[in-house]
């Protein structure tokens, strides 16, 4: 009987450019930490060049398994999938156009093996393309929770979570709350475990400008506040303290429910978590 790897590493592909392709696949096979399986599920099975490609990796190293939906199912029925058909202790999230810094998973599953009250771990993205800027998350579970009041403080391309925990509580994906369905995740795992954030950069994260949460900012924005509202009604008491912390926030600008900008401890934010530039006040 085949031996189960310790970690997944689940990525869903939709009509993926091919060299970023080729970027994501070789971050992970170029991990420190080696016991892992990658999931590859393609979401766009008329494309082909992308399937040649990916069996291409298949051929050379039997960690990368390759699977098509018959037809296009969207982002968050795909996910659910790839969480059924992985068979690691650890289930690693990981976007199709993103590059994991070689040390990635070795960090996290040291985490997690030295910490089991954390469920999921997750750790800092550098975004480069149009954009070049590292987002750095709040550390410990406490302060993860407080800004889960307000939005998605977990960045998820670089998560990682303990399989056992979405089994035992039931917990997937929700397709109402696309695209923010990981943010919806995070609120849902909250009620079973605890957040950590490595305070290193895990993944570098491409922004293109047409990534999903630009494109359907708007869908997002309205599933996120359907989100927030949900766990601030629950954990008032986290709100309570939320609304201290966001106290230092001087500006924001929304333009039809869209965040744009946001000024904080002076610094101005693109889309209220993008960190620009700071500035001073006389």
């Amino acid at each position: 009987m085949q031996k189960s790897p310790r970690v997944s590493v689940l990525t869903p592909i939709y009509n993926t450019n091919p060299s970023h392709l080729r970027e994501m696949i070789e971050s992970i096979l170029n991990q420190t930490f080696t016991d892992f399986e990658l999931l590859i599920l393609n979401d766009s099975p008329d494309n082909t060049e992308i399937e040649k490609i990916v069996l291409g990796y298949a051929k050379k190293d039997k960690r990368v398994k390759y699977s098509k939906n018959e037809h296009n199912m969207g982002i968050t029925p795909s996910r659910n999938k790839l969480l059924k058909k992985a068979r690691g202790e650890y289930v690693a999230i990981f976007d199709h156009d993103d590059v994991s810094v070689p040390t990635r998973l070795e960090k996290e599953v040291n985490f997690l093996d030295t910490n089991p009250s954390v469920g999921v771990v997750s750790g800092w993205l550098e975004y480069f393309g149009t954009d070049n800027c590292v987002w750095k998350t709040p550390e410990l579970d406490t302060d993860i929770r407080v800004m889960l009041c307000d939005s998605c403080y977990i960045a998820h391309t670089a998560a990682m979570i303990r399989k056992s925990i979405l089994v035992d509580n039931d917990i997937e994906y929700e397709e109402y709350y696309t695209p923010a369905e990981d943010y919806q995740l995070w609120v849902r795992l909250a009620d079973v475990t605890r957040f950590y954030n490595i305070q290193d950069i895990l993944v570098k994260y491409r922004w293109t400008g047409d990534n999903t949460s630009s494109t359907q900012n708007s869908k997002r924005e309205y599933a996120r506040r359907a989100i927030y509202l949900g766990f601030r009604d629950k954990y008032p008491a986290l709100y309570d303290e939320f609304k201290k912390v966001s106290s230092n926030t001087m500006f924001r600008l929304r333009m039809f429910g869209i965040p744009l900008l946001k000024i904080k401890r002076n610094t101005i934010y693109l889309f209220e978590f993008i960190p620009l530039f700071k500035v001073k006040w006389k």
